[in-house]
């Protein structure tokens, strides 16, 4: 057996290809240095489309009004809900991936925390889209949706989850960002000092915060991201469960659950990692990282994906025994018309795509194959949307009396404004990539050192 072999199957291995500390900053700066390629600006011109669309539509919204969305009585929430709640959800693996694998001093999460935390932002910045333009006029309603003392004397309610929403996730985003920031600042100085060009030598400068790599430096780097680590993670838990509050203190059959706080934790984990696994598919082939972000990353990521699917079906069954156990016969009929209703078919598209297909990851031929993960990955995520459309829509399209029974169609704004959101998460994404390193260099240089360990162990195979 050849080293390269037994460094490819050893789990510990996280950088490929023989790499030292010089070839790890060439590597992941030269996205940084060359003129982006042509597959670059193709999906940043897809991105900038999908955006402009969603952009006209919502404008046309804001002049002609909430009329051309598909909302009805009784379905007052429709799609942008569901968009609001996907996309917090997609926030959650970067600060999971960064801070509770940090915490528990997971070396594999080296390569792969830096784009997840750039996820993070984009996903929230993407999500906050929606509170703002669901009220149709929100240069009147948005400034209200903040708790700021004025002369009005016009407070926001604050027993209402929609007022903790605002808090929960601004609190999440400020930490995140910042974590993200002090992340980068050891990266952005090996940038600096690679940079011919003086104007991007300057703007290096001014955001490495100069940054001299000193033994202080390094302790004052390491205990503030420590701390940061440990502020990020109660709130991984606790954003979701507040945004599951925003339908579990409600009264609708369907929607008031205990179970709700732990089932969309694990929910926005699993479409977390699903995302992390499609954009990192992506960045290792549009970039060439595949020495460092390899298949025992991508495996990792893969069995948490199946890990948490099984968790969320686990919810799911036990909502059903819930209704029935209950007695309760509207919790019971909200449930029966979830599965066999108007709606079985969004339903079964959730069910399939979130507990069945992710199934496949028993095999280990699956979990280490890039198509097999890469479309396992779409699948989820189109299910954990489909989740949050069953959830708010099957609960409201049927009300006590059956005169406000209505069916719920999403139009044509709905599909637009919910496909530039995508065009406006990939924009930034696609940005990211091109501006600042998507690999924590520091972080893979201080992991190169299990890669000799392994060479050693080779060396004995011989």
């Amino acid at each position: 057996m050849s080293t390269t072999d037994v460094m490819q199957l050893s789990p510990d291995v996280l950088v490929t290809g023989g790499k030292t500390m010089t070839d790890i900053n060439q590597d992941v700066a030269a996205p940084l240095e060359r003129f982006p390629s042509g597959k670059w600006w193709a999906a940043f011109g897809v991105a900038i489309l999908a955006f402009l669309i969603g952009a006209t539509l919502a404008a046309n919204m804001f002049m002609q009004g909430l009329g051309v969305l598909g909302l009805n009585q009784p379905n007052g929430w429709g799609v942008f809900i569901v968009n609001f709640v996907f996309w917090i959800g997609i926030g959650h693996a970067g600060t999971l991936i960064s801070a509770i694998l940090f915490l528990f001093r997971q070396k594999w999460r080296t390569a792969i925390n830096r784009a997840a935390e750039a996820m993070t932002i984009f996903a929230v910045m993407t999500a906050l889209i929606f509170p703002v333009i669901h009220t149709g006029r929100p240069w009147y309603a948005a400034i209200w949706l903040l708790p700021y003392p004025n002369q009005r004397q016009l407070w926001v309610n604050f027993r209402s989850p929609l007022l903790w929403d605002v808090f929960a996730v601004s609190t999440y985003f400020t930490i995140s960002a910042v974590f993200w920031f002090v992340g980068l600042i050891p990266d952005l100085a090996s940038i600096r000092d690679r940079a011919k060009n003086p104007i991007r030598k300057f703007i290096y400068t001014i955001l490495s915060l100069g940054w001299r790599g000193s033994n202080k430096n390094w302790s004052h780097y390491e205990m503030a991201y420590l701390i940061l680590a440990g502020l990020s993670t109660p709130l991984v838990l606790s954003v979701h469960t507040i945004v599951s509050f925003d339908f579990a203190v409600s009264l609708v059959p369907g929607w008031h659950t205990t179970i709700f706080p732990p089932y969309f934790v694990a929910g926005a984990i699993f479409s977390g990692f699903a995302m992390v696994v499609t954009l990192m598919v992506i960045t290792r082939e549009l970039f060439g990282l595949k020495n460092y972000i390899t298949l025992n990353h991508l495996e990792k990521m893969n069995k948490i994906i199946m890990a948490t699917g099984m968790m969320v079906g686990y919810a799911y069954a036990c909502e059903f025994f819930i209704a029935w156990y209950s007695g309760s016969p509207f919790e019971r009929f909200a449930f029966i018309n979830r599965a066999f209703g108007p709606y079985w078919w969004a339903y079964w598209i959730m069910a399939g795509c979130n507990v069945f297909i992710p199934q496949v990851f028993w095999f280990k031929k699956a979990r280490r194959s890039i198509p097999i993960m890469f479309v396992v990955s779409l699948f989820v995520n189109i299910g954990m949307w489909f989740e949050r459309f069953v959830i708010t829509v099957t609960s409201l399209h049927r009300e006590f009396l059956p005169s406000m029974w209505r069916y719920y169609v999403p139009t044509w704004s709905d599909w637009g404004i919910t496909l530039g959101s995508f065009g406006f998460f990939f924009i930034f994404f696609l940005l990211f990539c091109r501006i600042l390193p998507a690999i924590a260099m520091a972080e893979v240089k201080g992991v190169l050192d299990l890669n000799s360990e392994a060479k050693e162990a080779g060396h004995g195979h011989h």
